[in-house]
């Protein structure tokens, strides 16, 4: 029989999230021993839960040889924690998964350095561009970037990497054979072709237990990353589950500081104010974080054509602002704008996404 059925049989058997997944393998690190032990009269591990034993003993691996064949009809590799391919940071945690389904290249998982982009779904035009343009640098460095193609910042953060020919990973929350939203059916397409890996701990068509999925795999986009940045997120939200989970493994957490003034921020700014995560505000603070060289960090090239026509007074202020925040009266100084106009300029910069308002009511340019 194909030893990743067994695999198969005890990741169904323990679920997702599985906080004693490390002492099982301990103790039983093949789980074909596992389910000839029980064949023969032996006692479930002590550490399963009741719930867990009756599932082992009522199931059969080869019962899950339908579930590969699908697997392998639809292009989607099994992972389990016993192969090679499987990725080396995530062998290490104590709630491993078992079994990981995945598309793409699985090659992208091991031997390469890792950063997780997270933040929220409904990111103002300020988080989106700090996501985008911090991931494009990672990506351009090399370092693969980690996230979960959900709407918002995960989508920005994939894209990017995209866009810089670079493989991207994906954890999603839901089976792999599902993308959540559909809208990233495309990017979803993207990162595969792109060398990048989508993965999950839910087979092809699950339709199992729906509560807590995405909370549980942003231990994995936390665990595969060797540094979790983000970018923009509110005080109570998923993304500080990923960052829980991050500082339980030990991974340290980076954060773009935001506006005071915006609640899309007060995670971030929070994290920052308590000292749980250091100041991102280039791609080189990340990769210093994992020891690499800040000056590795590509920079962001951009294209004039991104911007729609402006005004000749948002030009002008425009090339007055750059990544040091200015006060509109420092912007009059440098342009002899009146400060009506000036103000007129910034508030149109600020919604053609190419100035955001910084901490003390002053401006910064994003293009």
């Amino acid at each position: 029989m194909d030893s990743v059925l067994y695999w198969m049989w005890l990741a169904d058997a323990v679920g997702s999230g599985c906080r004693y997944a490390g002492e099982l393998l301990a103790d039983w690190p093949d789980p074909a021993d596992l389910y000839e032990h029980l064949q023969t009269g032996g006692k479930p591990p002590a550490c399963l839960s009741r719930t867990a034993a009756a599932r082992l003993r009522a199931a059969d691996p080869a019962d899950l040889e339908r579930r590969l064949a699908r697997c392998e009809d639809a292009g989607v590799t099994v992972l389990a924690a016993g192969d090679a391919a499987y990725p080396a940071r995530l062998r290490e945690l104590p709630d491993r998964p078992l079994v990981l389904y995945a598309t793409g290249d699985p090659a992208c998982l091991n031997g390469r350095r890792y950063a997780a982009m997270v933040g929220t779904r409904r990111p103002t035009r300020y988080g989106a561009r700090a996501c985008y343009d911090l991931s494009l640098g990672l990506a351009q460095a090399g370092v693969v970037v980690v996230s979960g193609l959900a709407d918002g910042l995960d989508s920005e953060a994939h894209r990017a990497a995209v866009e810089a020919g670079a493989p991207t990973v994906a954890f999603l929350g839901t089976a792999i054979d599902k993308t959540f939203p559909a809208a990233n059916e495309s990017l979803r397409a993207d990162i595969e072709r792109g060398g990048g890996a989508v993965l999950s701990e839910y087979p092809p068509g699950y339709a199992g237990r729906a509560e807590g999925t995405f909370l549980a795999r942003n231990r994995l986009i936390a665990g595969l990353a060797e540094v979790v940045c983000v970018t923009e997120a509110r005080s109570r939200s998923g993304t500080g589950n990923t960052v829980k989970h991050a500082e339980r493994y030990g991974r340290p957490v980076l954060a773009v500081p935001g506006s005071i003034y915006s609640a899309t921020s007060e995670g971030t700014n929070e994290l920052l104010r308590t000292g749980r995560a250091g100041a991102l505000c280039t791609a080189g603070d990340a990769l210093a974080a994992i020891g690499l060289d800040p000056a590795g960090a590509a920079p962001v090239a951009v294209d004039a054509a991104d911007l729609p026509e402006l005004s000749p007074a948002a030009a002008a202020a425009l090339r007055a602002l750059g990544p040091t925040p200015r006060t509109p009266d420092q912007v009059c100084a440098d342009t002899g704008l009146p400060i009506h106009q000036v103000l007129a300029a910034l508030c149109e910069l600020e919604f053609a996404g190419a100035a955001a308002v910084a901490p003390g009511h002053t401006y910064i340019a994003l293009k």
